[in-house]
């Protein structure tokens, strides 16, 4: 019988598949104090993360673990050398996310472009006659769009762009250009001159050290003055507040930011405050499809892993 730490809740369509199986017992915890979970932990053969750390400290509590089961694809939360070290498989959600991710970011582009929080309140406070007197909106229509990154998420969000007649741009180097052209984007070498003429960017890069502040004053202060940045992928790839500098000194139109540095942001982060920016609380794959589907992947990578057919595309090369 193999035992399944169900760490913060997930979506019943997942816990169902557990439930079918005769051969498996679980338990769903959401107290997340480190001394309460290295007690559920130290019995355990599987656990499925969200968004909690998973420590050296709870790793080396527990003896029989054997997979950890992200409830998505970043696992900045694992401590990846505790994990190797143990021979733990470490297994993401891949390609179960990325419509929609690649829809939260048409969202934000679309509310930033459009005014949206502006418009309604115009029509709501009786301004309704005064419309013409209001600064003018942005089309996406073949406006200029570099996706910076294009893993699942990008290959998604691309068809999107297409449907909008948008020019796409495509950064990144471990892409090969063929696979880019394919997609109907046109393959950029050098990011920071790209950059310069872009009406949109959106981000979709893993944060490692090459990519730590890599959206800094320096690159924002080359962009369009009319241009939108969004970030939906790692919050430490952009420098916070080099970004608000940039917003309030009007080097570039707005942002739309799903993820932070630090999660949740401090209440006296001045980017909060900021009304060039659309915040959202790392919340693009929260909807109702999309978490079911984040579920269901994350419990059967668990089971396949004991069936012995866990999809090799899941797991994390530690």
């Amino acid at each position: 019988m193999k035992k399944v730490l169900i760490i913060e809740k997930i979506h019943e369509s997942g816990i169902e598949l557990l439930k079918a199986r005769k051969d498996f017992t679980y338990e769903v915890v959401e107290k997340l104090d480190i001394n309460f979970l290295k007690k559920k932990i130290k019995d355990c053969d599987a656990i499925t993360l969200k968004l909690s750390k998973l420590n050296k400290e709870l790793i080396e509590a527990a003896p029989k673990l054997k997979i950890i089961s992200r409830f998505g694809v970043g696992y900045n939360n694992v401590d990846l050398v505790s994990a190797k070290k143990k021979s733990i498989t470490l297994a993401i959600t891949a390609g179960v996310l990325d419509a929609s991710v690649a829809e939260h970011v048409f969202f934000m582009m679309l509310s930033i472009s459009r005014g949206v929080n502006k418009y309604d309140k115009f029509v709501r406070d009786g301004n309704f006659s005064e419309r013409y007197n209001l600064d003018l909106t942005k089309e996406l229509w073949k406006q200029k769009i570099l996706i910076a990154g294009f893993g699942r998420v990008g290959k998604n969000l691309i068809k999107k762009c297409k449907g909008f007649e948008m020019n796409v741009f495509v950064y990144d180097p471990y892409v090969n250009e063929k696979i880019i052209n394919k997609f109907g984007g046109k393959n950029i070498l050098n990011f920071s001159e790209a950059i310069k003429d872009m009406d949109y960017v959106s981000l979709h890069m893993p944060f490692t050290k090459e990519t730590e502040n890599m959206i800094n004053l320096k690159i924002l202060s080359s962009m369009k003055k009319n241009s939108i940045m969004i970030n939906t992928s790692r919050g430490e790839i952009i420098n916070e507040s080099d970004l608000n500098t940039a917003l309030n000194k009007n080097m570039i139109l707005g942002a739309g930011l799903d993820v932070f540095a630090k999660e949740p942001p401090d209440l006296n982060n001045p980017l909060l405050k900021n009304k060039k920016v659309f915040l959202s609380p790392h919340s693009a794959t929260f909807t109702e499809q999309c978490t079911s589907r984040m579920a269901e992947t994350t419990v059967q990578n668990i089971i396949d892993f004991f069936d012995g057919k866990l999809d090799k595309s899941m797991i994390v090369k530690l």
